[in-house]
């Protein structure tokens, strides 16, 4: 009841009213999962209302305005003048996050993948907990859920474990994305003075890993921080962007709770028992269009995800002329191949995230025009010492957590993590950017 209360209580510091829409989700799939598990006749249509309640919310308060837009627009096109009032409203907060979290437990109690909870205020923390309640990881009943029947005692290492992720998270946000995010905006607020191609692609790289110190510094600092009061969230990012040797290897490690979300809940059912490789296709690149809609009311994110999903259907053809190609060369066992693959992944995956951060979808067109077609300027981002110093440190920490031989923080725990988290505290002291930033999730 405690963490319940306290969960509310982070909640409307933001705005109080906005309470009442998590509560009415809450309220919605808990009463569904009640009457799928009672009436198993019923159960698909229950689970439908269910589905259809919760997504007109997030329709209205997302995607209501973004709609009327674009059918005016598209009617006036074909000659129709219409009229649709425009709503002035908030977009609350984590309202994608906990609706995806809620309608999964529905889903997993559907399949008898979870046992429903019966106790309204333990369903309710799980939907609410403040750690993950607005960016996520999206959890999942048979992971978090459970964890609030249990009995939590102090536990010393996993508390000095969650401070180390926590700063590891401050780290990410303060030092590394805050301090590119003068870069980027410098270069895509801009594009219509004469930003050249190189100013381009460097602002595209260093947007890569301003969203990814954004997003998974937001991530590691509420594990961190549900590890220090004993509970374990999910994962959510194992170093996507120097270790994917493939866009389907980057979905593996990067924004894992949504990317599980849509495979569990959306690809998996849509392509059931089908042995079809073009409907593998479909379905794949349609999961991810999804994908896009989910993460705003702008076309720029849908044509971001699209192209992943176009990148994830070639993956699919190609892979076993691939697998061909690399056994008979031997080439999986060569270091120089595997680093070969992380860059053109890494390319491949800005290029899609440049639509991401455009503010306009011709804004996107126009950086890519640029990156192709005038590489001058990039001289002025290298020359920023301190920024390639941060990224290199980054590389450097990522390249042994990825390659770590021997079990360091286990045999030395205690001394690991303390001078750990001193060194980070020091270097989030000295050269964060402690300005008024938002975590770029927070809206979605």
């Amino acid at each position: 009841m405690f963490l319940l209360v306290a969960s509310y209580y982070f909640y409307m510091n933001w705005e109080p009213v906005y309470a009442l829409l998590l509560l009415a989700s809450t309220v919605i799939t808990y009463l569904a999962s009640l009457g799928i598990d009672k009436y198993e006749n019923r159960k698909k249509t229950i689970l439908a209302i269910s589905i259809v309640a919760n997504l007109s919310i997030l329709f209205f308060f997302k995607y209501f305005n973004w709609a009327a837009d674009n059918i005016t627009t598209l009617m006036s096109v074909a000659g129709v003048s219409i009229h649709i009032p425009e709503f002035k409203v908030l977009l609350p907060v984590g309202i994608s996050f906990y609706t995806f979290q809620a309608l999964g437990y529905s889903i997993d109690v559907y399949y008898k993948s979870v046992k429903v909870e019966k106790d309204f205020f333990t369903y309710a923390l799980f939907v609410s907990f403040f750690p993950q309640l607005v960016a996520g990881p999206i959890e999942r009943s048979t992971n978090l859920l459970q964890q609030f029947h249990l009995k939590h005692k102090f536990n010393g290492e996993m508390a000095i474990k969650g401070v180390t992720l926590m700063l590891w998270g401050y780290f990410l946000k303060l030092v590394i994305a805050d301090n590119l995010a003068p870069l980027v905006n410098s270069v895509y607020n801009h594009l219509d003075t004469q930003v050249s191609g190189g100013s381009a692609l460097m602002a595209s790289i260093f947007f890569c890993f301003q969203l990814y110190g954004d997003f998974a510094g937001y991530s590691f600092i509420a594990i961190g921080s549900a590890a220090v009061m004993g509970y374990k969230l999910m994962d959510n990012f194992r170093r996507p962007y120097f270790f994917s040797v493939s866009v389907q290897d980057f979905w593996k490690r990067n924004h894992i709770s949504l990317t599980t979300w849509f495979m569990d809940y959306v690809y998996y059912p849509l392509v059931g028992s089908s042995t079809s490789q073009k409907w593998w296709c479909f379905c794949i690149f349609f999961t991810f269009f999804l994908s896009g809609f989910w993460h705003g009311a702008n076309w720029t994110y849908v044509i971001s995800f699209s192209i992943f999903g176009i990148y994830l259907v070639v993956c699919i053809l190609k892979e076993k002329r691939q697998k061909k190609f690399e056994k008979k060369y031997k080439l999986k066992k060569k270091e120089w191949w595997l680093w070969l693959n992380r860059i053109v992944t890494f390319f491949l995956v800005m290029l899609a995230l440049v639509f991401f951060r455009a503010n306009t979808v011709s804004d996107g067109f126009t950086v890519i025009q640029r990156i192709f077609t005038d590489l001058n300027g990039a001289l002025v981002f290298l020359n920023n010492k301190r920024i390639l110093f941060f990224l290199f440190m980054l590389f450097v920490i990522e390249y042994a957590i990825e390659y770590k031989k021997t079990s360091l923080a286990e045999r030395h725990f205690l001394s690991f993590y303390t001078i750990s988290s001193i060194a980070l505290a020091y270097i989030i002291m000295l050269f964060g950017n402690f300005g008024r930033n938002e975590f770029i999730y927070f809206q979605f």
